[in-house]
């Protein structure tokens, strides 16, 4: 029994030995095991965080569908019809980009002869759109758009538009948009008659800025517009618009009772009936050293037409007379009552 105990004891020992290594003691043993649980636990964390990230993402995802099928509704409603060929989400982890190609627009009752007439619809086809939100930044929607995009009625292509880079941003939705900015990089309008192009209109840039007005009341909004153009040309409208020209204007919408979707026809006749007007409160046109600056206020009349006064200073009016052929109607004798009309002063 002696040698059995002995023997028993130098086994253990032995094995405390082997384990522990020379010099360990039972109490650093402990220290050890208590000393190694951290550095497991920022592993764990970013495992469990990445899970729950991943779980967030494809749920948001799952809810860009419902969410842009809902915003599709309401626009149908409304005669303006959004289909894709094919609409996939993407973007993890950090974005959702939802990219729809073969995209095309279908416009019916947007304008008055559509509504009176039940013309069909005008459809327009567009290449593929990109819309691009960050996880962090829901509201925040940035779309690029691919050229060109065909204008077509009854089947027939009317109009092609083709841009090198077309990008926008609207800030706000789904709620009220809040501002909205939309940009073109060398756009070109050409009509289409007999399977053959001709040019209307080109520029080099185009800028369109809207906004909500500060302090304007949430059930009469103000919007607020800044309208950019860059080496602009018109064909077909008048020979002096053919040279390049730049713009800049700013106007004040007043009028608008909500952002709910409508066809444009009864937007515009709610705005008539608020008495809505657009106030250019700054303008500016330079072709050369040609410059005209003008202001004033536009409104509709109950026909849908314009209806208003533009206050316009021209410097380097004389070369504008050759153009607009006064100089010819004063030869002709034109009465000075018509002159007054086309250009005061003359």
């Amino acid at each position: 029994a002696g040698t059995a105990r002995l023997w028993s004891e130098t086994t253990a020992d032995l094995t405390k030995f082997i384990v522990q290594g020379p010099g360990m003691t039972d109490t650093t043993l402990v220290l050890r095991k208590r000393r190694l649980w951290p550095v497991f636990v920022m592993p764990v964390l970013v495992v469990v965080a990445a899970a729950a990230w991943s779980a967030f993402w494809f749920y948001a995802a799952s809810q860009v569908d419902r969410t842009v099928d809902a915003w599709r509704a309401r626009e149908a409603a409304s005669g303006r019809i959004y289909e894709c060929a094919k609409r996939t989400v993407a973007g993890f982890p950090f974005r959702l980009e939802v990219h729809c190609e073969g995209a095309t627009v279908s416009l019916k009752s947007q304008t008055a002869d559509q509504a009176a007439a039940q013309t069909p619809p005008v459809t327009v086809s567009l290449g593929d759109i990109l819309v691009v939100a960050q996880i962090y930044t829901p509201k925040l929607l940035i779309a690029e758009f691919k050229a060109p995009a065909t204008l077509s009625q009854r089947g027939q292509p009317e109009m092609v538009v083709n841009w090198t880079t077309a990008r926008s941003s609207i800030v706000g939705l789904p709620g009220i948009p809040q501002r909205a900015v939309i940009v073109f990089d060398n756009p070109a309008v050409d009509r289409i008659a007999a399977s053959v192009q001709a040019p209307v209109a080109r520029a080099k840039h185009v800028e369109l800025h809207g906004r909500i007005a500060e302090g304007s009341a949430a059930d009469h909004p103000v919007i607020e517009t800044v309208f950019e153009l860059t080496g602009a040309t018109l064909q077909g409208i008048h020979p002096l618009l053919t040279e390049p020209f730049d713009a800049n204007v700013h106007a004040m919408v007043r009028g608008l009772k909500d952002f709910t979707p409508k066809p444009w026809p009864v937007r515009f006749r709610e705005l008539q009936a608020e008495g809505g007007r657009v106030e250019i409160t700054q303008s500016r046109i330079q072709q050369g050293d040609l410059i005209g600056i003008a202001a004033g206020s536009l409104g509709l009349t109950a026909s849908g037409h314009l209806d208003g006064e533009l206050q316009m200073t021209v410097a380097g009016f004389e070369k504008v007379i050759p153009a607009l052929g006064i100089d010819k109607m004063l030869e002709e004798g034109v009465p000075q009552a018509t002159l007054d009309r086309l250009a005061p002063g003359i």
